[in-house]
């Protein structure tokens, strides 16, 4: 009898590890969430426990969308993140697939907003790490030393384009990171705003601290002319070491003064050497793009974590991507640490709904194709994923887009911009980010003109598409977060110390694209 009890003692305990070893099939984010993910295809008919509650599923689910853990009446609200992602347009059954099909969205074109003075937690990660960077003359750091060539006008794109590829051959084994040239269509026939914003992304451009060197190529006759330009460059331009102007129609040979400048800047770049920094002085910008279901569980949590390591340390993390805070924003204005930093997140978000009204288009009408086949199934449902990404770090700053941090910008700061994802990009970098996180569910291969580290949502993604994945987050499944957290970390690490390149610049992936808003001439 004796060992009988024995026997099933140890029966018992085998079969509470196997179920402790066996994989999550969902998960419910929240404790108040009313749907939970699915975290690999569900077939019609199975049953899975939650948090302890048994589920059957009614429909086929799958992986990356949601399901019901209870009856939900027609326009109840669906809770998700622990906040409303919508509501149902239908009843839906506890086990039923919730998507598009019986979820709508509550966003309006206006919203009420409030401030409470915000609980500020102390810094978890104070043991900060030195970095290896160039320090430039105005006390900023490059993680980079490129040349870069920034055409004032569309119409010397091809210039551009030809100079850097003749310079990037014939100075191949000199000590610079290459030589880029950020084309773009505009400088020329645009007015107002969209003038001024062309000449400003430009000019941060110039200003860049991972550029070493910089050719301003310009034709001669657009709006953007070389003495506006250097006007807006202000003490840039008399730094005739790093920066040289060459204006196209002034020019007998372009092509040839070209080469002649591009070997002076060389010259001047390469006489830059990585030195020790505190890594407080380093800026990264994080970006979604291709969401899927599992980004705000996985890839966008994990660089939360990321965001809130930095800030602790005294680093700036800037989010932007504004209307895919909507929905959301009340998590980002709780954040606040000022009710003048509040009043301003306030104008962004309302400044940016304006702008859709504007245009006669609903400030809902996200997310894309894509990212409901993931998943995501209403603009609150991506918003609440997508600010992850800042973490539990305290709001510290609100800037317009264009503006370039100061240098005593420090925390997680938000930035004026749309969610598309070259013109947030290039937004960030123009704001003076090093480098950029960008999470990515569905995958892409772009990158801004700063190394981009693409971080994937889930692992089916990375295996896949290898050449455009630096990080595989879909291990935070079967891992431990804290081991996940440490690797991307040092990853970052390694690629602003430049002992690893990131996919983007290794398939030379770099772009920009520039913020239009009103009428082209």
């Amino acid at each position: 009898m004796m060992k009988r009890t024995e026997k099933s003692e140890t029966t018992r305990k085998k079969a509470g590890r196997a179920r402790a070893r066996a994989p999550v099939k969902a998960v419910r984010i929240h404790p108040w969430d009313t749907v939970a993910v699915a975290l690999e295809p569900l077939a019609q008919g199975r049953t899975v426990t939650i948090g302890g509650l048994k589920v059957r599923c009614a429909d086929d689910i799958p992986r990356g969308h949601k399901l019901a853990l209870k009856d939900i009446a027609c326009d109840e609200q669906v809770i998700k993140y622990g906040t409303p992602i919508g509501k149902a347009s239908s009843a839906i059954p506890a086990g039923a697939h919730v998507h598009t099909h019986n979820l709508e969205t509550l966003i309006e074109d206006t919203s009420n907003y409030h401030w409470t003075y915000p609980q500020i937690a102390p810094p978890r990660y104070t043991a900060a790490p030195d970095i290896h960077v160039f320090k430039r003359r105005d006390g900023r750091i490059g993680i980079r030393n490129e040349v870069w060539i920034v055409p004032t006008v569309g119409c010397v794109n091809r210039t551009a384009e030809s100079l850097a590829s003749w310079a990037n051959s014939a100075f191949a084994d000199r000590n610079i990171g290459g030589v880029f040239a950020w084309t773009h269509p505009y400088g020329c026939s645009q007015m107002g705003s969209d003038h001024e914003a062309t000449c400003t992304i430009l000019a941060d451009l110039v200003k860049h601290p991972n550029a070493g060197a910089v050719l301003v190529l310009s034709l001669g006759c657009e709006s953007n002319t070389p003495e506006l330009f250097k006007d807006m460059l202000g003490e840039y331009a008399e730094d005739t070491d790093r920066v040289k102007f060459l204006v196209t129609q002034e020019s007998g040979d372009e092509i040839a003064d070209g080469k002649r400048l591009l070997g002076k800047l060389v010259a001047h770049a390469e006489l830059a050497k990585r030195e020790k920094a505190p890594v407080s002085a380093l800026v990264v910008g994080m970006k979604c793009g291709g969401s899927d279901g599992l980004s705000g569980i996985t890839a966008n949590a994990l660089a939360g974590q990321i965001c809130d390591m930095l800030t602790d340390m005294g680093a700036s993390v800037i989010l932007t991507e504004v209307p895919e805070m909507f929905g959301a924003e009340q998590m980002l204005m709780d954040r606040c640490e000022t009710l003048e930093i509040f009043n301003k997140t306030v104008r962004l978000i309302n400044d940016f709904k304006g702008y859709f009204c504007l245009n006669n288009q609903p400030v809902y009408e996200n997310p894309s194709p894509g990212n409901k086949a993931g998943g995501i199934s209403t603009l609150e449902d991506k918003s609440c994923g997508c600010v992850q990404k800042g973490g539990a770090a305290l709001v510290r700053g609100v800037y317009r887009y264009g503006d370039r941090l100061p240098l005593s910008a420090k925390g997680l700061v938000l930035l004026e911009g749309p969610g598309n994802d070259i013109v947030s990009t290039t937004a960030m970098t123009a704001a003076g980010a090093h480098l950029i996180l960008f999470t990515t569910g569905r995958g892409t291969p772009l990158g801004a003109p700063v190394p981009t580290i693409k971080i994937a949502s889930n692992t089916p993604l990375a295996q896949k598409k290898p050449s455009w994945i630096d990080f595989d987050a879909g291990k935070l499944l079967v891992e431990q977060a804290d081991t996940l957290r440490e690797a991307l970390f040092q990853l970052l690490l390694d690629t602003t110390n430049g002992t690893v390149m990131t996919r983007n610049e290794l398939n030379n992936y770099r772009e920009i694209a520039i913020f239009k808003n009103g009428v082209i001439l």
